[in-house]
């Protein structure tokens, strides 16, 4: 079995941090609807780049009207995300917004049981149960 998805996760995750770091660095002292748009307009122009250098650009006509709907349903949940992510880190602090943040991991999980009929094992439940605690623990 291909690993390869641990260090992608990894990647994600540090990332993810430093999205933290310089969000809460770069809204201190602006609206964060604006920051929010602009990060969205960079990393529009960032993947756009990366697609053109990689030669993606001629697959874009295997996403069908399904696949087209769900990517934007994505999109807009994404862009509701980032944009309550900037509010929460300009009046929070960041240890608090990105455990919060993290909670994610457990209401996605749930969804996915939910709507795309995952199993939950005992130690994914154990697992969720450790998340939501030591969320807890941050937020209290």
């Amino acid at each position: 079995m291909n690993k390869l998805w641990i260090l992608f996760g990894f990647l994600s995750a540090l990332f993810a941090a430093l999205v933290a770091i310089f969000g809460k660095i770069g809204v201190k002292n602006i609206d964060t609807t604006l920051a929010t748009t602009v990060r969205a307009v960079i990393m529009a122009l960032f993947l756009i780049i990366v697609s053109l250098v990689l030669g993606k650009q001629s697959l874009i006509s295997q996403i069908n009207s399904k696949a087209m709907l769900f990517i934007v349903l994505s999109g807009i949940a994404g862009a509701l995300s980032w944009l309550s992510y900037f509010l929460a880190l300009k009046i929070g602090e960041v240890k608090g917004v990105a455990v919060l943040d993290r909670f994610s991991v457990v209401l996605a999980i749930l969804l996915a049981a939910l709507f795309l009929g995952e199993s939950i094992t005992v130690k994914n439940w154990i697992g969720m149960i450790l998340i939501t605690a030591g969320l807890l623990l941050f937020i209290l």
